[in-house]
């Protein structure tokens, strides 16, 4: 028990991700407020964000460039992980965007931004027709 307390602890970013991710799932889907989803999203998806920038880390890392008077055995930082973090955020910022823009035409439908009384009213729409 006390090598796993003590590798938890030297990598306890990960330990940080994963609460992130487990608050966002659990947002995402134990939440009725559409809202609140959205916001749960939004964590989950920091919490891959950090996690793929921290992949390309390096401890004694340094900037991939390459310079005549430096020796070929310096580890270099992976700059991919964060090119692509950069594309992904663009992308998270855009659905946010549209998921928020849904999210008011709902309300202004529905009256209400909660999953639960939007399902309501829709079922009950769908018996009165029948």
């Amino acid at each position: 028990m006390g090598d796993l307390l003590q590798h938890l602890w030297s990598h306890y970013h990960y330990v940080i991700y994963v609460a992130l991710m487990l608050i966002g799932l659990y947002a995402v889907l134990a939440k009725g407020n559409l809202v609140k989803k959205v916001i749960g999203l939004n964590i989950l998806q920091t919490a891959v964000f950090l996690f793929y920038l921290s992949i390309g880390r390096h401890t004694d890392g340094t900037v991939p460039v390459v310079w005549a008077d430096r020796p070929d055995s310096i580890p270099y930082e992976n700059p991919l992980p964060h090119v692509l973090m950069l594309t992904a955020i663009v992308v998270g910022v855009s659905i946010t965007a549209v998921a928020l823009a849904l999210i008011v035409r709902i309300k202004s439908a529905y009256g209400t931004v909660d999953e639960g009384e939007i399902l309501a009213l829709d079922e009950a729409e769908g018996q009165g027709e029948g």
